[in-house]
Formats: C-alpha cells, structure tokens, sequence
C-alpha cells in the first residue's frame, strides 16, 4: 500500500471546487501526482540499455606515409655530421620534422659499424624525425633495432624507364614528348604557400597555381606544375625512377625523383631558369633540362 510522504497535505481547497474545473479533471490531475511519486517504474522489456555498450577508444588501421629516404655512403656517422652541416649551412630550417628512412643498401656490406644513437641525433638535430631502416645487414639492422628504429621493408625494384626521344625521320629532327598527366591525377588549383604539402598517392599530381617557397608537392607518379615552381618538388615517391617533374617556371628549391634529391643551392643555368624545364633521373644523377 502506496502512503504519502510525511507531512503531505491534499491541494483539494476547502472552499469546494474552483470555477470551471470538475470533479473528473481534478480528481485525474490528483491521480497522475500520486502515481508519479508511489507507482513502480515499468520498463519496457525490448529496450536496450546503450549506456552499458562501451565504445572502443581506438581503432587500429593501416596507413602509408612519404618519408625522406636517407642513403648512407659510409658507416662513419662523423663524416656524415660534417656534410650534413655543409648542405644545410645555407638552410637550417630546410626539414621540418620530416619521417625519415635510413637506407643501408649502399653499406650494407662494409666493415665499419655504424654508431645509429649518433646518427638519429644528428639527424634529429637538424629536424628530421628517423622512424626506421632498411637494407642493412643482419648485424646492422639488429643495431638499428637497439638504437629504436624499426625495419622497413626492401625497396621496390624500379621499373624499366619509358624512352621519352623518338626520332622523326622524315623532318630530321627528335622530338620531346611530355607525357600526360593520368586520368586520376590529383589537380591542385590554388597556390600552396610555405609550409602546405599535397601528396598524389599512387597517381600523378597537377598544380594549376604557384608553388612557393616552403611548400611541397610530391606523388608516386609525374609532377607537373603549371606555373612558378618555388619549393619543392618530389616525384617518384615510391620508388619510381621514371617518374618526371615539368614545370612552365622552374625555380625549384628542391628536386628528387625516387628518393634522389638535389637541392637548389646555386643559380640554375640560364637555360632552364624561370623558364619551361623537366627534371628526370639519370642513374644517381638528377638532370635539369629545357622543354
């Protein structure tokens, strides 16, 4: 049997009904009061309580990522903090926390060992942020693990270059052809200023505006840019070493093709410089050429 709370008086004046109100509608109003404090709750047996499903914080998921190839030539890390001071004397902020890959493939089978805490600190100390290796020995990529770097799967092996000169016999003459930009090129139609970086992933990259000083594009495919080039430029991001770079005003701080890179330090010859060039590879080599 349902009690009221103690020291609970009736709302019922005394005086009887007010004016307009009946018997029914008040006595309803005092029924709906008394059940919302003493009838029991009835839940409805399908429902389902979302409250007690937990949702996971995280999910796991891959993911790929461009990344500075870093190709050792000697196991002596001194040597390398020395010519790394020279490159970048010009530029100190040239990185910023760029991932970087050190590459052994080069060493892998001198005798020196390579000190991997000094090198991650010098390459730390010039902002990069070395994330992993590949292409050592079994005694190098185990000292690589020590010093917090973690194996990286082998290089892909580069694909046969595309010949790009054909000859036209009749006019005595070679003609250059510049390829097209593939059907699902990624089209880049507002300038990228210092510090933005669009990366095509799988494909070619287009970019219908200027790219400053700073800024970076980079695809697994071709880069063309149809304005001034200013910053940096990465084509072949995934190993493709016939993978090219066009530009209609070619003032590039940095070209790399295949993780081969040259940076821009001195005036490029007047041939190709603010004017319509292509960049390729050529062995180790990164050659600038008019179009």
């Amino acid at each position: 049997m349902c009690r009221g709370r103690p020291g609970h008086k009736s709302t019922r004046p005394a005086g009887g009904l007010p004016a307009g109100v009946g018997a029914h509608g008040l006595h309803t109003q005092y029924t709906l009061r008394v059940e919302s404090l003493c009838s029991p709750i009835h839940r409805n047996p399908m429902a389902v309580d979302t409250t007690s499903i937990a949702r996971p914080s995280f999910d796991l998921k891959s993911a790929q990522l461009p990344v500075v190839a870093v190709a050792l030539r000697d196991t002596d890390v001194r040597v390398l903090v020395a010519d790394l001071a020279q490159r970048l004397a010009d530029d100190p902020d040239f990185f910023d926390n760029d991932p970087v890959l050190i590459d052994l493939a080069h060493v892998r089978e001198a005798e020196g060992e390579i000190d991997f805490a000094a090198l991650v600190e010098a390459l730390r100390f010039h902002r990069t942020v070395p994330v992993a290796v590949r292409g050592g020995s079994p005694g190098q990529m185990e000292a690589a693990r020590a010093a917090g770097l973690a194996p990286a799967p082998e290089a892909a092996p580069a694909r046969a270059a595309v010949p790009e000169v054909q000859e036209v016999v009749r006019e005595v003459e070679v003609v250059r052809e510049i390829p097209a930009p593939l059907a699902d090129a990624l089209i880049v139609d507002k300038p990228l200023r210092s510090g933005q970086r669009v990366y095509a992933r799988g494909t070619d990259i287009v970019v219908l505006a200027m790219v400053s000083y700073g800024a970076e594009v980079i695809a697994d495919g071709n880069v063309h840019v149809y304005a001034p080039l200013r910053g940096r430029a990465v084509a072949g991001a995934r190993g493709n070493t016939a993978a090219r770079i066009f530009s209609t005003c070619m003032e590039a701080q940095l070209l790399s093709i295949a993780g081969i890179y040259r940076t821009i330090e001195t005036d490029l010859p007047a041939d190709v410089a603010a004017k319509p060039a292509k960049v390729r590879l050529d062995g180790e080599k990164i050659v600038i050429e008019p179009v």
